[in-house]
């Protein structure tokens, strides 16, 4: 026993007193992701505030930019069972997401249409295309950005086209995405929630699960939506049946962009099916 006690000794002298650091037993690539999500969450934050703050309602340079993700043809439905996609589109610092379409597979179908203002010198929308996973993080199945059409811009037409996608198939070889673009001018400035998105990257290209910290609202007056007017409804029936081929969705989401104007309505259809 008395051998043993100068070894003892030893490995006392080694052992480390004292509170234990935070990063013990941590692996330190995890903490630099969380410092990362901290600091994007306060940026965001920030940017967020900041853009609330500015004086865009008299600004006659933004307008008000509606897109319309209708529905996607993928050429790989990657997995074992059919995949749960859903789609995140950027313009400029404001980030959406349509909802999830549980076994859409290699067709999801989404007809989301959202509504955000286009600031100066933004010509162009990120998507991205996600499976949704239950126990491992999401998968980035496909990407790519879309220019958006001059004449939207410019003339204030509908368009409606599909987009080529990008993915582990290649460049543009990953499937198509049907959008269609509208823009108005004199909207009154629009609160839109902020999206923190840290910079892990998964195939060359930004990734990361959903993080969302939305700021109160803005209080506007509310306006009322064309499509919900009493005569809406029949003008809306009349117009499907000229464009049986259209989607419903579709064709509705044109008439509110169109102030529901039927005619305007029609003209934006013919445009699209050109």
């Amino acid at each position: 026993m008395d051998t043993d006690r100068p070894q003892h000794e030893e490995w006392k002298k080694r052992a480390f007193v004292g509170p234990l650091p935070d990063s013990f037993l941590r692996i330190e690539e995890r903490n630099a992701q969380l410092q990362q999500e901290a600091a994007d969450q306060q940026a965001a934050l920030a940017l967020h505030q900041q853009m609330r703050s500015m004086s865009v309602a008299h600004d006659p340079r933004i307008g008000r930019l509606s897109v319309t993700i209708s529905q996607a043809k993928l050429v790989k439905n990657y997995g074992m069972t059919r995949m749960d996609p859903y789609a995140r589109i950027r313009v400029g610092h404001s980030v959406f997401e349509t909802h999830t379409d549980s076994n859409g597979g290699k067709n999801p179908h989404w007809n989301k249409v959202i509504h955000c203002n286009l600031p100066p010198g933004v010509s162009q929308i990120y998507i991205e295309i996600y499976d949704e996973c239950s126990f491992v993080m999401d998968e980035l199945i496909a990407w790519g950005h879309i220019e958006i059409p001059s004449q939207v811009i410019q003339k204030g037409e509908t368009h409606e086209d599909w987009y080529m996608l990008s993915g582990k198939q290649g460049d543009n070889q990953e499937g198509m995405i049907n959008l269609v673009f509208s823009y108005t001018t004199n909207h009154p400035y629009m609160g839109s929630s902020v999206m923190m998105v840290p910079s892990t990257t998964m195939f060359g290209m930004p990734y990361a699960p959903v993080n969302v910290y939305t700021a109160p609202p803005p209080i506007v007056t509310p306006t009322v939506t064309p499509s919900s007017l009493p005569n809406a409804e029949v003008e809306l029936k009349q117009i499907a049946e000229m464009f049986p081929n259209v989607d419903r969705e579709v064709i509705k989401s044109v008439y509110d962009a169109n102030h529901g104007k039927k005619d305007v309505t029609i003209n934006s259809l013919l445009q699209m099916c050109e």
